[in-house]
């Protein structure tokens, strides 16, 4: 951290220009997903949204991006939010409508865990209403959190669902396109083998490096 970027995470003792390491307790922060970063651009400019983050991870770390939403499916009342009932009731009352729960029940768990976070990644333990923030849900229908560390722990606990997710993004940069359907057993490989040998940087970028769709790839196929 360096002195503003220390003042907008409300950590103490560090000031100037000059980047610097600094301790964290790992209650609040720790890694990508507490980052200010990732929780603005996961948010409205006035408000959190479980669901533009919930569906983030989703796409980013976990590789399981939800489906689009069937047309006609009402907007949430905006006029509405904090004002009508939490949040969490709001979206509760959307995924009444089974056409809406499909998704929902997947994205709007993982968007709360991350609640304590205001929309610019600032810590809040209570709404402005003075509500409570709420952010304990399931993943995947099996593993229960009350808060960010369980959510995290639940996140650890499918980290071959998080390799391969990563091994995706990573060889959709290499190749220089996005992934097809015809890619799919070489990601299988990498991810298996990167498994195999430890869940190690160094292994992914040589599983990428020597895998068939890097080594087939051209400047032609690549701006197909």
């Amino acid at each position: 951290l360096n002195g503003p970027l220390a003042h907008h995470y409300g950590i103490s003792g560090v000031s100037g220009e000059q980047f610097r390491r600094v301790q964290l307790d790992n209650d609040q922060r720790s890694g990508l997903l507490t980052q200010a970063s990732i929780l603005t651009v996961s948010s409205y400019p006035t408000r959190t949204s479980p669901v533009l983050r919930g569906k983030w991870v989703l796409d980013n770390l976990l590789g399981a991006p939800p489906p689009d939403p069937p047309d006609g499916v009402p907007p949430l009342d905006e006029a509405a939010v904090g004002n009508t009932g939490s949040l969490r009731t709001q979206l509760e009352q959307h995924r009444a409508d089974p056409s809406c729960a499909v998704c929902h029940d997947q994205i709007d768990p993982l968007g709360f865990a991350l609640e304590n976070y205001g929309p610019t990644g600032l810590w809040r333990d209570k709404y402005s209403n003075g509500r409570e923030v709420e952010p304990g849900g399931v993943l995947f229908r099996k593993y229960e959190f009350k808060n960010i560390i369980e959510f995290k722990d639940a996140l650890l606990a499918e980290k071959d669902r998080f390799t391969r997710a990563f091994a995706g993004h990573l060889l959709s940069f290499a190749l220089g396109r996005a992934l097809v359907a015809a890619d799919s057993p070489a990601l299988d490989r990498i991810a298996a083998a990167t498994s195999e040998k430890g869940y190690r940087m160094k292994a992914l970028v040589r599983e990428i490096a020597l895998s068939e769709p890097f080594l087939q790839n051209s400047p032609r196929k690549a701006a197909d």
